[in-house]
């Protein structure tokens, strides 16, 4: 059996010895070393700004439909607008 290489590019970052005592025992609680645990944080925010972007996307052109806009925009939904 072969294995694919894996092309990885180097990310080196600065940071205060505060922060990196931080990072350490954040990762060491969870049983992951350093890399793991910064690689898994980047990782997760990415997604999260890519669902905010992509739901952005979806919703900045909602009010141009004419059909969710009157779903949308109707008294029994304006309720909820003052909650």
């Amino acid at each position: 059996m072969t294995k694919t290489a894996i092309t990885r590019e180097r990310l080196s970052i600065d940071v205060l010895p505060e922060e990196h005592r931080q990072i350490k025992v954040h990762a060491a609680l969870r049983g992951e070393t350093i890399r793991e645990y910064v690689v898994k944080s980047v990782r997760e925010r990415l997604c999260q700004e890519t669902e905010v972007r992509e739901l952005s996307a979806l919703t900045i052109h909602l009010d141009q439909d004419p059909t969710l806009k009157k779903l949308w925009d109707n008294e029994k939904d304006a309720a909820y607008d003052k909650i």
